[in-house]
């Protein structure tokens, strides 16, 4: 199993930016990709950025140029940032880490809300 635990959410102005982590434990080993993905309300769950095997990076056209992803390896565990920068209210949404294992099957964090003000 692996445990997700995120942090680093909160209200920001337009503008503005916020870096959220994903601390990742467990069987680090069977990870083979991690990434972030957004639901803002009424909407369905949508991948904003990840980081495959081979360190390949796939990021979500509407964060492009704004948005960084970023993982750091320790011995026990794996952490996964996000830093937004230039936010937008469209950027409004409940923010989940995702870990996916070999065989496919995912993991999830528990969600950090991220709210952009205008």
């Amino acid at each position: 199993q692996v445990q997700l635990v995120e942090s680093g959410g909160g209200l920001v102005q337009a503008g503005g930016s916020l870096r959220l982590s994903c601390a990742a434990s467990g069987r680090l080993f069977s990870i083979i990709a991690m990434g972030w993905h957004r639901q803002a309300p009424g909407k369905e769950r949508e991948l904003v950025a990840q980081i495959g095997s081979g360190d390949r990076l796939t990021v979500a056209d509407s964060v492009k140029g704004r948005f960084t992803i970023s993982r750091d390896d320790t011995v026990n565990e794996v952490y996964l940032h996000l830093q937004m920068n230039s936010l937008k209210p469209e950027d409004t949404a409940v923010y989940y880490c995702n870990a996916v294992v070999g065989g496919g099957f995912p993991y999830w964090g528990q969600g950090t809300q991220v709210t952009v003000s205008s």
